[in-house]
C-alpha cells in the first residue's frame, strides 16, 4: 500500500493546484478582455470616431482601475481572493450586456456617453481580477516555497506571460466575432463564455484564500515601503509610454497606411502573444540571486535603459521619414515589445518579491493602481498627441517616459525593507 503523502508534499501539491486554477480563470477572463478592447476600437473607428474620441472610450475604463485595484487589493484581504474574482467577472458579464444595448439610431454623444460608462464597469472588473489573480500568486508560492527560492520569479512570469498570450488570441478572436456576429451578438457570447469561468471559480477555487485582517485606515493602506512605492512610480511611467503610441497611434497609424483591419487586429495579435511569450520566459533571460533582489533590481535598471533607446531610434525613424516606414516601426515594435516584455516581469516578480506575505493583495493593489495610472495617462496622451503630430509626437512622449522610468529604477532599493504589521 501506497504511503500517504507528508504535510509538506500535500500543502505543495494544495499550492500547485491552486494556482493552477486561479491562472486557468484568469485566462479566461482576459481572452474576453483584449477581444472587446479590439471590437470597441474597431466598430467605432469604422463608425468614423476621431483618434481622440478612440481614446476617450476607454478612459473611464482605465481610470477607474486606479480605484479597483485600491479598493480590490482592501477588499481581497478582508473578504478573500475568490470572492473578488467573482465579483470582478461579474462585472465584466455587466459591462457587456450593456454595451450590447448600444443602438445606431443613438446621437454620437449619446452612445460614446453609454460606451464610456460600460467601459468603466468593464475596467473595474478587469482590475479586481488581476489584483486578486496576481495576490493569489503570491500567496500559493509562499505555500510551495520548497520548490526552491526561484519558485515565485518562475510562476509570475508564466502567469503574467501567459495571460498576455491569451490577451493576444483575444485580440484576433475580438475582430473574428466582430465579422461573423456583429458587435450585439459578439458580446453575448462572450458573456456566455465568461459565465462558465465564473461556475468554476465558485466551485474551485478556496473560499478563504489570501483572506487576512485588512488596513484599518487609509493612512496604513497607502504606508508601503519604498521599494513598492518608488517601482509604484516607475510603473506609472513604463505603462504610460507603452499605452502613449500603443493604444491609438499604432492601429490607426497602420490603418492609414494601408492595412485593413483583419491585418492590423491579426499583427496585434501576434505582437502580443510573442509578448507574452518573452514574459513568461523572463527567469530564463534575467539572472537569478538567492535573496531575490541582488541581481533582479540591476536587471530592471539595465532593461529599462535598452527599452528607452530602441523607443528613441524608432522616434528618430520616424522623424526622418526613412524609407518603407511602416515596415521600420513593424521591426520597431518587435523590439519594443521584446525589451517591454521583460521589464514587465521583472517588475511584476519585484513587487511580489517586496510585499509582505500578510497583506501581499493590499500590497499588489497599491502597485496596480499605479500602473492603471500610468494606463490611463498613456491612453489620454496617445489620442491627443497622435491628434496633434501623428506616431512621431507620440512616440516623443514614450521616450521621455521610459528615460524617467530608467532614472526612478536607480534608486530602487537592493534589500526588503518591511513595513511593521498593525496589531
Amino acid at each position: 500500500m501506497a504511503n500517504a503523502l507528508t504535510p509538506e508534499l500535500a500543502e505543495r501539491n494544495a499550492a500547485v493546484r491552486d494556482y493552477a486554477i486561479v491562472t486557468a480563470a484568469y485566462w479566461g477572463f482576459t481572452l474576453t478582455d483584449g477581444a472587446l478592447r479590439m471590437m470597441v476600437l474597431m466598430h467605432f473607428y469604422r463608425l468614423g470616431y476621431s483618434s481622440f474620441t478612440l481614446a476617450l472610450l476607454f478612459l473611464l475604463y482605465e481610470a477607474a482601475g486606479v480605484l479597483a485595484n485600491l479598493i480590490g487589493g482592501w477588499l481581497a484581504t478582508r473578504y478573500g481572493i475568490a470572492r473578488m474574482l467573482a465579483v470582478g467577472m461579474t462585472l465584466q458579464i455587466v459591462g457587456f450586456m450593456l454595451l450590447s444595448l448600444l443602438r445606431p439610431e443613438w446621437t454620437a454623444a449619446m452612445s460614446v456617453a453609454w460606451v464610456v460608462v460600460a467601459q468603466g464597469i468593464c475596467g473595474v472588473a478587469k482590475d479586481l481580477t488581476k489584483t486578486a489573480s496576481k495576490s493569489a500568486i503570491k500567496i500559493t508560492a509562499d505555500r510551495a516555497q520548497s520548490q526552491g527560492s526561484g519558485q515565485l520569479f518562475k510562476w509570475v512570469a508564466w502567469f503574467t506571460g501567459s495571460k498576455n498570450a491569451m490577451k493576444g488570441i483575444g485580440f484576433f478572436m475580438g475582430g473574428l466575432l466582430l465579422d461573423q456576429l456583429g458587435f450585439g451578438m459578439a458580446l453575448w457570447s462572450m458573456a456566455a463564455l465568461l459565465g462558465v469561468v465564473l461556475v468554476c471559480v465558485l466551485a474551485f477555487v478556496p473560499r478563504l484564500m489570501g483572506k487576512r485582517k485588512a488596513s484599518q485606515s487609509a493612512k496604513e493602506l497607502f504606508a508601503k515601503n519604498r521599494g513598492i512605492n518608488l517601482l509604484a512610480l516607475a510603473r506609472v511611467v513604463l505603462f504610460g509610454a507603452r499605452d502613449v503610441w500603443f493604444v491609438v497611434g499604432v492601429p490607426v497609424f497602420l490603418y492609414a497606411s494601408g492595412w485593413t483591419f483583419t491585418m492590423v487586429g491579426g499583427f496585434l495579435a501576434l505582437w502580443t502573444i510573442g509578448y507574452g511569450l518573452v514574459q513568461a520566459l523572463a527567469p530564463y533571460i534575467v539572472t537569478r540571486s538567492t535573496d531575490g533582489l541582488s541581481s533582479e533590481v540591476p536587471a530592471a535598471r539595465w532593461w529599462s535603459a535598452g527599452l528607452a533607446v530602441v523607443t528613441i531610434a524608432l522616434t528618430l525613424a520616424v522623424g526622418m521619414q526613412v524609407q518603407h516606414l511602416q515596415w521600420v516601426v513593424v521591426g520597431g515594435l518587435v523590439l519594443f515589445g521584446a525589451a517591454f516584455a521583460v521589464n514587465s516581469s521583472v517588475h511584476s516578480y519585484l513587487i511580489l518579491a517586496y510585499a509582505g506575505s500578510e497583506k501581499a493583495a493590499e500590497d499588489v493593489g497599491f502597485y496596480y493602481a499605479a500602473n492603471a495610472l500610468g494606463r490611463f495617462g498613456g491612453t489620454l496622451l496617445s489620442g491627443l498627441l497622435y491628434q496633434w503630430g501623428g506616431l512621431l509626437f507620440a512616440l516623443v512622449g514614450s521616450a521621455l517616459m521610459l528615460t524617467a522610468c530608467w532614472l526612478v529604477t536607480l534608486a530602487l532599493p537592493v534589500v526588503r525593507a518591511h513595513l511593521p504589521q498593525t496589531p
